[in-house]
């Protein structure tokens, strides 16, 4: 495998998930101010939630993504919902198998760590091709139009996620 990933789990790892997020900002194409994208890039650190880094063989960051337990509306106490903040990887490094790859590690990591996760939901920008991807994995539930462009809100089941990862052959990371 030419990546690993690993769990932010002490202040170096947080350090380095930020420092590659905000030295990527540009390219992640958030629809928000900048203070918001800050605090949806944080709120993993700062939150109760969770932070990945992916590696090439290298040891160089070339991913990160991210996710809390519970949503605003509910003053995150439904921790049964999980919400991805981010995913981000350089784009040399995309691919997908990548993506699958990090789909398969979330949701073992997850299955592993016996989290009461029912659902996942996340935001992205409106993109065609973006919404073809998602609707691999997601079902597209709601779309708005914010001040710094257009919105699509996406959710699927916990189960849904862990058995599409589970279709495709790989070594099992837990």
């Amino acid at each position: 495998m030419d990546h690993y990933f690993s769990i932010c789990s002490a202040e170096m790892y947080y350090e380095k998930y930020m420092a590659f997020l905000l030295e990527n900002y540009d390219q992640l194409r958030m629809p928000y101010s900048f203070p918001v994208a800050l605090s949806f890039l944080a709120s993993p650190v700062l939150m109760e939630g969770k932070a990945f880094l992916c590696f090439n063989d290298d040891d160089e960051v070339i991913g990160a993504f991210s996710y809390i337990y519970g949503t605003g509306e509910n003053q995150y106490e439904d921790k049964q919902i999980v919400q991805i903040q981010v995913i981000y990887f350089l784009e040399q490094y995309r691919s997908s198998r990548l993506f699958l790859h990090a789909l398969q590690y979330v949701t073992e990591y997850i299955a592993y760590m016996e989290e009461d996760v029912k659902e996942f939901r996340f935001w992205t920008s409106s993109d065609d091709s973006l919404r073809k991807l998602f609707a691999k994995i997601a079902d597209r539930v709601a779309s708005v139009e914010t001040e710094n462009g257009p919105l699509d809100e996406y959710r699927a089941s916990f189960r849904a996620w862990k058995s599409y990862a589970a279709r495709f052959q790989h070594e099992p990371f837990f």
